[in-house]
C-alpha cells in the first residue's frame, strides 16, 4: 500500500490524519504539552473532536501518533557511503531538529513533558524505536562494508551522538561549534584516547 506509515488510512486512522498530526504540532510548539487539548486540536484541524478520541484516547496518544506519522518530521535516513559520513548525516539531522523552529520548540516540549507523563513516556519509546528501526539500513550498510562489528550496539551508538547534542543545546544552552557534528562523531567512533 503506498499510504503513509502509522496513524492513517492503513492503520486505520481517520481519513485527515496529517491535518490532525500538524496541528497537533503545531499547537505543541506554540503552547507547550500543557497547552495541548485535543479540542484545539480538532478546532485547529477542523476535525470533530468525537473523531480525534475515536483513534486517540489522550493527548499523549495523539502526540505519540504525530510524532511517528507528521510531516514535520519526515525522516529519510542517509547514505553517504560511509559509516561516518552516516553518522554526521543522523547527527546534523538532530541538530537541526533542537536548533530549528518550530521543531526545537516540538523537541524541547516533549522534553519537558515525558519526565512528568508516564502515558507519555510510553509514546515517546515508540517513536524512538520506529525512528532506530529508520536507521538501521545505515548499520546494515556499515556492518556489510565491514566498518562495524557484529555485536554493536547501535541504539547505544544512537543514543550517545543524540545524547550529547541534546546536552549540549537543551540542557546547557550552549551554542554548537562549526565542528561539533564531526568531533562527536570523531569520539564515539574513534574514542578518546591517544592513538597508538
Amino acid at each position: 500500500m503506498s499510504e503513509e506509515r502509522h496513524g492513517t488510512r492503513r492503520s486505520g486512522g481517520p481519513r485527515k490524519a496529517q491535518e490532525i498530526f500538524d496541528a497537533t504540532l503545531d499547537l505543541l510548539a506554540e503552547k507547550g504539552y500543557e497547552g495541548l487539548t485535543i479540542e484545539g486540536v480538532a478546532q485547529r484541524s477542523g476535525v470533530n473532536k468525537t473523531t480525534i478520541y475515536r483513534w486517540w484516547p489522550s493527548k499523549g496518544a495523539l502526540l505519540g501518533a504525530a510524532l511517528i506519522g507528521a510531516r514535520q518530521l519526515d525522516f529519510t535516513p542517509p547514505d553517504t557511503g560511509s559509516l561516518t559520513g552516516d553518522l554526521e548525516a543522523l547527527l546534523h539531522t538532530v541538530v537541526t531538529l533542537l536548533t530549528t523552529r518550530p521543531a526545537s520548540d516540538i523537541a524541547v516540549s516533549v522534553l519537558g513533558a515525558v519526565t512528568h507523563s508516564p502515558e507519555l513516556a510510553v509514546h515517546i519509546r515508540d517513536f524512538l524505536a520506529d525512528r532506530l528501526a529508520l536507521e538501521q539500513p545505515v548499520f546494515d550498510r556499515a556492518l556489510a562494508r565491514g566498518e562495524l562489528a557484529a555485536d554493536t550496539d547501535t541504539m547505544l551508538l544512537v543514543d550517545l551522538l543524540a545524547g550529547a547534542a541534546w546536552v549540549r543545546v537543551a540542557l546547557r544552552q550552549l551554542p554548537l561549534e562549526e565542528d561539533f557534528v564531526s568531533r562527536a562523531v570523531g569520539t564515539v567512533l574513534n574514542g578518546a584516547r591517544t592513538q597508538t
